[in-house]
């Protein structure tokens, strides 16, 4: 069993940037294909990104498409989500957790079957 602990969440200005870290403790962290989805209060989770533990590959949801980042250091156990260019509208608290079946395409739908406890990311003036 993998447990997740999301850091890095802070503050920040429109056009501030922002890294996101994502420490896993437990076996064959490598195994699991890792996402990131974030909430606000009243609205549906969001599924954010998704990195593949079988070849790397990446998956962002249009919003953020150009201006967030995702990366996994397996000697690290961590996963990053770099984040640049931030708008008010990113201000959530983000999660990091393992898809259902350990598919990014259930990241996708925010469909997540265990996460951490999350970040607060904030971006005002």
């Amino acid at each position: 069993q993998v447990q997740l602990v999301e850091s890095g969440g802070d503050l920040v200005q429109p056009g501030g940037s922002l890294r996101l870290s994502c420490a896993a403790s437990g076996r064959h962290f490598d195994y699991y294909s890792i996402g990131w989805f974030r909430q606000v209060p009243g609205k549906e989770r969001e599924g954010v990104s998704c990195i593949s533990s079988s070849d790397g590959r990446t998956y962002y949801t249009d919003s953020v498409k150009g201006r967030f980042t995702i990366s996994r250091d397996n000697a690290k156990n961590t996963v990053y989500l770099h984040m640049n260019s931030l708008q008010p509208e990113d201000t959530a608290v983000y999660y990091c957790g393992i898809p259902y079946g350990g598919d990014c395409l259930r990241a996708e739908r925010a469909e997540f079957g265990s996460w951490g406890q999350g970040t607060q990311v904030t971006v005002s003036s």
